[in-house]
């Protein structure tokens, strides 16, 4: 369980965080947004073990978070953050080692490190550049061994800030079927994300935040089309939940299923 309990945090005087009680592990895929400065960066900070709040608490397996040496290794074997600049994670000039460093920090055996980084490289689908020197590899490519290099630690709770920025529209699609993957081997992602449509088709439940505190929570579908509340967050609606608010037509997750229902709509 990874949730907060009237988490409060603040930077100097005024307060970043406000009294944020969250659950990321009701729902397979959560999904955080809202405009700069909502406290979504500093959430995932203290999600993580990074900043430790000042009142309130983070909660890992229904207890508040150990913050010796000990417990936040043992979280973050558990809970693996991606920052939305891989460059930012990445230390090695070639993939496999890595991939593998933290692997070789906690005394893994070689084998078992070589079995991982192979199958988490598959999940990303980055076998095809994998002998690839990391300085040549693009933003997305950097991006998804970024994320093979959090999947290896087997964490059951992945935190991925801004997962789509700077990708182009076939980097976007490859990293919602590789979200799609990690989720389907049973594993729990948080998204923070200024990508609406991404929020709105990969989560089952979402959070809005604004000046940190919770402005709505609940299913995507539900939250987003509160047109008034989610401007007052300083977001536009996803265009999918557009169509069907301006339009009346179907509400859709995917802009496949919209235009699969638009072609069975017109053969009727």
């Amino acid at each position: 369980m990874l949730a907060t309990n009237d988490l409060w945090f603040r930077y100097q005087d005024e307060p970043t965080l406000k009294g944020l009680t969250l659950d990321f592990s009701r729902q397979a895929v959560t999904g955080l947004v809202g405009a700069n400065g909502c406290g979504k960066s500093t959430l995932f900070m203290n999600l993580s073990g990074l900043l430790r709040p000042q009142q309130g608490a983070v909660l890992w397996q229904g207890k508040a978070l150990d913050y010796s040496k000990r417990g936040l290794l043992a979280l973050r074997q558990q809970v693996a953050t991606v920052f939305q600049d891989p460059d930012q994670q990445i230390f090695y000039t070639d993939i496999d080692s890595d991939i593998a460093f933290s692997l070789r920090n906690l005394g893994v055996a070689e084998d078992d490190i070589a079995r991982r980084v192979d199958e988490a490289l598959t999940l990303v689908d980055a076998q095809h550049f994998r002998q690839q020197p990391i300085q040549c590899l693009s933003h997305g490519q950097k991006k998804r061994v970024a994320i093979a290099g959090a999947l290896v630690l087997q964490a059951r709770y992945l935190l991925l800030d801004e997962p789509t920025a700077g990708l182009d529209p076939s980097g976007r699609a490859q990293m919602i079927d590789i979200i799609k993957r990690i989720v389907a081997q049973g594993n729990h992602v948080v998204i923070s994300s200024h990508d609406i449509d991404l929020i709105y088709e990969v989560s089952d439940a979402v959070y809005v935040l604004r000046q940190g505190e919770v402005l709505a929570a609940g299913e995507p579908g539900e939250v987003f089309a509160q047109r008034e509340l989610i401007e007052q967050a300083g977001l536009s609606q996803p265009w999918l939940v557009k169509l069907h608010a301006e339009l009346g037509l179907p509400l859709c997750k995917t802009e496949a299923e919209f235009f699969r229902r638009m072609r069975e709509k017109g053969t009727q």
